[in-house]
């Protein structure tokens, strides 16, 4: 049996519609990057959910950078649902895109759903994208957007022991690679790290991502070429840092609890499941599930499909067991 008859029928029929619509590489296919942007901003416009008033409160907060980095402030946008505890517990949400698109604005809906889903506090980072801004700019973006929001705790009313990262796809590079760097620079305590569909390894040779690309999802030669832009010159050579491709970090011990998922038709699937077991490895609690019929992007895709409503259930029961424990018994960087 080939990928398209082994993808999940709701996913594979929203596939055929979107490459219909799209052309049939998808956005994968268009190989500049400008465009693929401007696609992927029309397509996320036309999906948009609007929020209901009074239901999700949301507002825009301005962090600078520290230390020596250089950068414009950093936008972090807040979803606040109503009725969440004071102090509440925070979900520091980032974005997809391939390293190169995506931004808070084209995942609103699902920031705003994720806040409701689980009545968190949602922090959603603007970071720069690659190739204008090359590693390390998105990370600094990223870890300066944790560290401020964390600081700022008591104005956002939040609660700092009740921290997750969560990030999908490129946003699953970025949220591994900032639980690295707050380990490392003894950064905000975090409860878990959500890696979803996460873009771990630069060097794109695992069987996953040589068998699964090729039929409209995210594929081998875009995410080449995404991995291009983000590390320049280094590219292809062993001077990639572990921060820039969290796959090549050599320790992974320390690190928060982690929930890892992935589509068994993934590009990124073997990435993401040897990424876990490492972390097992290392004594990090991780909790692994890889979906029959998943493939890059499905959920977007199809977000009413069966298969995606229960992928984000887990999801949604992992965060509260993780920030509810987590009262009780915070990880920090040791």
């Amino acid at each position: 049996m080939g990928i398209i008859e082994r993808i999940d029928p709701q996913v594979r029929a929203r596939l055929d519609r979107y490459l219909r619509l799209v052309g049939p590489g998808g956005l994968s296919g268009i190989t500049d990057i400008a465009e693929r942007r401007r696609r992927q901003a029309e397509l996320a416009a036309s999906r948009e959910t609007p929020v209901a008033a009074g239901d999700v409160e949301v507002h825009d907060v301005s962090i600078a950078h520290g230390g020596d980095v250089q950068g414009d402030p950093v936008l972090v946008r807040m979803y606040r649902p109503r009725a969440a505890s004071t102090p509440a517990p925070c979900v520091f949400y980032i974005h997809g895109g391939g390293l190169v698109a995506g931004s808070v604005d084209g995942d609103h809906g699902k920031a705003v759903a994720l806040a409701r889903a689980t009545g968190c506090v949602v922090a959603s980072v603007e970071y720069r994208l690659a190739p204008e801004h090359p590693y390390p700019a998105a990370l600094d973006d990223c870890y300066a957007g944790l560290a401020g929001v964390v600081d700022r705790h008591r104005e956002h009313g939040i609660d700092p022991d009740r921290v997750a990262l969560y990030g999908t796809s490129a946003g699953g590079c970025l949220a591994a690679a900032t639980a690295l760097l707050a380990r490392d620079r003894g950064g905000p305590a975090l409860a878990c790290q959500l890696l979803v569909s996460p873009m771990l390894d630069d060097r794109c040779s695992t069987p996953s991502a040589l068998a699964n690309t090729g039929f409209g999802a995210w594929s081998r030669e875009a995410n080449i070429q995404s991995w291009q832009a983000w590390l320049g010159p280094d590219y292809g050579t062993d001077r990639v840092p572990p921060y820039a491709a969290p796959a090549r970090a050599g320790d992974l011990a320390g690190l928060p609890p982690a929930y890892v998922d992935v589509g068994d038709l993934d590009l990124f699937r073997d990435e993401a499941v040897d990424f876990a077991r490492r972390l097992c490895e290392a004594g990090v609690p991780v909790e692994l599930h890889v979906y029959p019929g998943g493939i890059h992007g499905g959920e977007s895709l199809a977000p009413d499909a069966e298969l995606s409503v229960r992928v984000r259930g887990y999801r949604q029961d992992a965060l509260h067991r993780a920030l509810r424990s987590a009262a009780l018994a915070p990880w920090s960087p040791s």
